[in-house]
């Protein structure tokens, strides 16, 4: 059984790096669409291809990288001594802290 913190933690952070893309490309879904709709930010004005390629390139990204991230992390889970609410959370977390340290950097 896995009593520590740190397999979760390495294994998320390891998971994060190549999240950075589905990470990035939703936040930019976010930002160009719903957040512009209701006046929060303003939308690239370039951007007028509609929501199709979204569906077509987007979805299937961020969707293939959860459903891997999910498969990673359940039986990891079991075998974990942390409760369910901490090592959820910290897997959260743990996987945002590349795009995080991309974001600060860049």
């Amino acid at each position: 059984m896995t009593k520590h913190w740190s397999a979760p933690l390495l294994v998320n952070v390891l998971l994060g790096l190549p999240g950075t893309l589905p990470i990035w490309l939703l936040w930019y879904f976010v930002v160009n669409w719903p957040l512009a709709d209701l006046g929060l930010t303003v939308r690239e004005p370039t951007e007028n291809d509609g929501m199709l390629s979204w569906l077509l390139i987007a979805a299937p990204i961020a969707g293939l990288y959860t459903l891997l991230w999910w498969l990673a992390n359940k039986p990891l889970r079991r075998r974990s001594a942390l409760a369910p609410r901490a090592y959820w959370s910290l897997s959260v977390l743990a996987l945002f802290v590349p795009t995080t340290v991309l974001a600060i950097t860049t």
